[in-house]
């Protein structure tokens, strides 16, 4: 092989024996291998198992209503819980993944939450249920915000976006099968639901195969220190000898957490804080009535609980169509732009759906109503992710959804009282309210994102 050939491989990045390691900026203009597509694919069967314990309940609400004898109000208080130790997992997950490795924080999250969902199939009374559905919503958020941070550490700059919404579009084709799995199971008999959280327990697969098979985050490796290894990873992954010793060079050592909550806060981050503080403490827990409460507000609506299951999974649906949707635009208009063309499209959506009747009508528009609020929740992932450098990426990432996850556990406690005095009508004309007022602060002042480089953003 001639010499300048050789020199014109390397330059495109490609190693040739006897040649100098290639510079670049982790996987950044290198192609994602088939090894490299196996660990995306460890998170989608995690997104499986997860996603199948996060919606389970909402499909289970109205049976255990009628199993159990108990009324809204006290399904408030369950999610609740749930939510609250969302939130907990959130900033634990943010914080201990950026200590141990976002590896280790992510397969234990997935035992935890595995583990959990079998205790609530076996609890007796509504306070064990509401503590093991409460260590569920934990390890579910910790496993989430885990790997919000992970898929984007590993993902090449140019297509971040789309590799964070497809293993979301198929690990997240748990909603709606779980849906159809409650339809079939739950009117067996009276506590039929206990074997969908047995189900739930199939998570433990997922934990297997990434013991064996998940690789640590490089840049993680890089800000600890460990360059040598993370170029072995990158070069397992994609079959090309990198060159880590320039953008190791410009890492940051790893601050304390105190540190990254003045972070924050600093003139550097402020403004991103800030925008995305107030996008996620509106949207996040309006959509959360969308996916969570609507098989409950339609039994209570009128629909038979068989009727409501029925609409209800249907309608989930439009949970993978949404994280594929997303695929699509989330590397389009810096990441803002599609934000918040899709807050604007669930507000009009919740708006028309709730005010229409008939089973084929509230199908067809919830269907559209999920599709369009997951795509705004996945490309929402991926700009979290974005805006802050590997120092504090995961505990900023945690702070910010578990701020979404605190403000939606306390919208449980509302949403009967909104339902009794407004109706169906007036739970999503709230929805809308809430996902339309922080479109305009995010268009005026958040940071444009998408295609860049993590380390050019940051």
């Amino acid at each position: 092989m001639a010499l300048g050939s050789q020199k014109k491989d390397c330059l495109s990045g490609d190693f040739i024996p006897g040649t100098k390691k290639s510079n670049h900026n982790y996987f950044d203009e290198l192609e994602v291998t088939s090894i490299h597509k196996l660990l995306f694919f460890i998170i989608m069967l995690a997104y499986f198992f997860e996603q199948m314990d996060n919606w389970n309940f909402g499909f289970i609400a109205p049976a255990l209503m009628k199993s159990w004898h108990i009324n809204m109000a006290a399904v408030g208080k369950i999610n609740f819980a749930y939510f609250v130790a969302m939130t907990l997992g959130g900033l634990t997950g943010g914080i201990i993944s950026d200590f141990i490795g976002r590896r280790k924080t992510f397969l234990g999250a997935i035992l935890l939450f595995s583990l959990a969902s079998i205790a609530n199939g076996f609890a007796q009374s509504i306070e064990v249920f509401t503590i093991t559905r409460a260590l569920t919503g934990f390890g579910v958020f910790c496993m989430m915000v885990t790997s919000q941070v992970y898929i984007a550490e590993m993902s090449p700059a140019a297509t971040r976006g789309k590799w964070q919404s497809l293993t979301a579009s198929i690990g997240f084709m748990a909603a709606p099968l779980v849906g159809l799995l409650c339809r079939v199971v739950i009117p067996l008999r009276p506590e039929a639901w206990r074997y969908i959280f047995f189900l739930g327990g199939l998570g433990l697969i997922g934990f297997i195969m990434g013991l064996k098979y998940l690789k640590e985050s490089p840049r993680w490796l890089v800000s600890k220190g460990k360059r040598e290894a993370a170029e072995e990873v990158i070069e397992q992954l994609t079959k090309v000898k990198v060159d880590l010793t320039e953008v190791a060079s410009k890492v940051e050592p790893r601050v304390k957490t105190l540190d990254v909550l003045v972070g924050l806060l600093s003139p550097k981050y402020i403004k991103r804080t800030v925008v995305i503080l107030f996008f996620v403490l509106l949207t996040v827990p309006a959509g959360f009535v969308i996916t969570n409460w609507t098989p409950t507000l339609l039994n209570q609506r009128g629909l038979s609980v068989n009727d409501a299951l029925t609409a209800s999974s249907l309608l989930m649906f439009g949970v993978p169509a949404g994280c594929y949707l997303s695929s699509l635009i989330a590397d389009k208009g810096g990441r803002k732009i599609p934000m918040a063309i899709m807050a604007l499209s669930v507000a009009v959506l919740a708006v028309i759906f709730g005010k229409i009747s008939g089973f084929v009508p509230i199908v067809l528009c919830g269907f559209l109503l999920i599709a369009v609020n997951m795509a705004m929740n996945f490309i929402t992932f991926s700009y979290i992710a974005e805006n802050y450098p590997t120092k504090m990426r995961n505990t900023s990432t945690g702070i910010h959804n578990a701020a979404g996850r605190l403000a939606t556990s306390a919208l449980q406690l509302y949403i009967p009282v909104v339902f009794a005095q407004y109706k169906f009508t007036g739970v999503y004309n709230m929805v809308a309210i809430l996902v339309c007022i922080p479109v305009a602060v995010l268009l005026l002042w958040g940071l444009r994102t998408g295609g860049k480089s993590l380390e050019e953003i940051s």
